[in-house]
């Protein structure tokens, strides 16, 4: 599909509708998503102030590299941002079904849950495990395991990039069918009162999906403003292609996600005022698998829109466990730590990312699904790019990146203003004015 349809498309829809009905839904959607972003800004400011006002400040230490102390809590006002634009804006469509009703319902208890328990690891600190564990519980409660049947998010297939995507004959061998699935074909669990075992694969898949792309936001969410933004263009591609699908309610849910996301931009934007901590990063990942995986058809944008910080993922995962290292192992041989040891600048390294993601997200709009392969092949060429330039880079500054542990923090992940720092002595109790000069980075590693 040519780029230059984009625009048409998403006025004219591909489904035989009034085009007053149309419009309507396209000023729904708008309102929806800048209501969001609108929300997600002035929300903003109420959790900076309540953290300032708390103590609840993010200091600087070993493990982490910003510079003054700063409020944590931004995924909070994301959160309420999207349910409040939600209900009054998505709950209330009256083309909603009944099952998108269920999901909905169910992804809020879900992302509440991860929220609640990320915000007190933002305040308190949690060991690596109880947040597994409420990861896991909120993948359980978006399956929606009732009677004999998931009600809700059940990734069992995804569509064959060589089928001849119509309706599947029998005669048909499993590689040539529109759908290739995780050897069931219906979200059942119980057939004639016997557990259908079969299931295992696609919930251990829908797990592993979610749980990676939770952790996967929560590493990139090492450097002002980069996951924010990247989120944010991810979520306004999901709503591109969610529309010209025909999928009009499931382009609005994304609208408002991706609104409430971009209207934390601002602050979150170097030198950065609040970071989003892990309630917010654990939140957009969610917000992204569940996204990607309902109506279907998005999971090759997600992966080309996002195949650079999935990649790093995977890069960073092998490196440690090829050295004998855990995979939760303290480095920095992550993406934006190598960028920055490169010597570009936090903003010039956010430019950079945004600048792929939306290429890619163009080029995954602009291609006929067979060849959506060879796009996740050039993401795969792009990154290995990234990595000789940034190595190129490195070795000309004379500035490797180390990757010997880092030290493990001490005390709690907030430290209020009075204790002291072992080797810095006290930190500062006032955060800088907002125009503070100096490069504002914060790192602060996953799990």
């Amino acid at each position: 599909m040519p780029v230059t349809h984009i625009l048409h498309i998403m006025l004219l829809s591909p489904l035989p509708v009034d085009l007053g009905a149309l419009e309507d839904k396209v000023v729904i959607l708008l309102i929806g998503g800048g209501s969001a972003l609108l929300l997600s800004y002035l929300f903003t400011f109420a959790v900076r102030w309540l953290c300032r006002k708390m103590g609840w400040l993010d200091q600087p230490s070993e493990d982490r590299v910003h510079k003054w102390p700063t409020p944590r809590l931004g995924g909070v006002a994301i959160f309420l941002a999207f349910v409040i634009a939600s209900l009054v804006f998505y709950i209330s469509d009256p083309e909603l079904q009944s099952k998108e009703i269920v999901i909905y319902w169910l992804f809020l208890v879900a992302a509440t849950l991860i929220v609640l328990v990320h915000a007190y690891d933002d305040v308190k600190g949690l060991k690596p495990l109880p947040k597994l564990i409420a990861q896991t519980a909120a993948v359980l409660i978006i399956l929606g395991p009732f009677g004999t049947m998931f009600h809700g998010v059940l990734f069992y297939g995804f569509s064959n990039p060589f089928g001849p995507h119509i309706p599947d004959p029998n005669s048909l061998p499993w590689y040539l069918k529109s759908e290739l699935t995780l050897f069931i074909h219906s979200t059942d669990f119980i057939r004639d009162n016997q557990f259908v075992w079969a299931v295992i694969p696609a919930v251990v898949f829908t797990w592993f999906w979610m749980v990676a792309m939770m952790n996967m936001v929560n590493w990139i969410d090492g450097m002002d403003g980069l996951a924010t933004g990247v989120v944010g263009i991810t979520g306004l591609f999901i709503t591109i292609i969610s529309w010209i699908l025909g999928q009009h309610t499931i382009a609005l849910l994304s609208a408002i996600f991706t609104g409430a996301v971009l209207g934390f931009l601002p602050h979150n934007w170097n030198p950065a005022k609040i970071f989003m901590g892990d309630s917010g990063s654990q939140f957009l990942g969610l917000g992204l698998a569940v996204l990607s995986v309902i109506g279907g058809a998005k999971i090759a944008l997600l992966l080309m829109v996002m195949g650079i910080p999935i990649l790093d993922m995977a890069l960073v995962i092998l490196n440690r466990v090829r050295r004998g290292q855990s995979p939760m192992h303290r480095d920095k041989t992550h993406l934006q730590h190598r960028f920055l040891a490169t010597g570009l600048t936090v903003r010039q390294i956010c430019y950079v990312l945004y600048t792929l993601i939306t290429m890619f997200g163009i080029l995954a709009l602009s291609m006929e699904h067979q060849w959506k392969l060879l796009g996740l092949a050039l993401v795969g060429v792009t990154m290995a790019a990234l990595v000789l330039w940034m190595d190129y880079l490195q070795r000309r500054r004379g500035v490797p990146v180390s990757p010997d542990p880092e030290p493990e923090p001490t005390g709690d992940t907030l430290r209020t203003p009075t204790q002291k720092d072992d080797e810095h002595g006290e930190v500062p109790a006032t955060p800088p004015p907002p125009d503070s000069p100096g490069e504002h980075v914060h790192a602060r590693l996953p799990l």
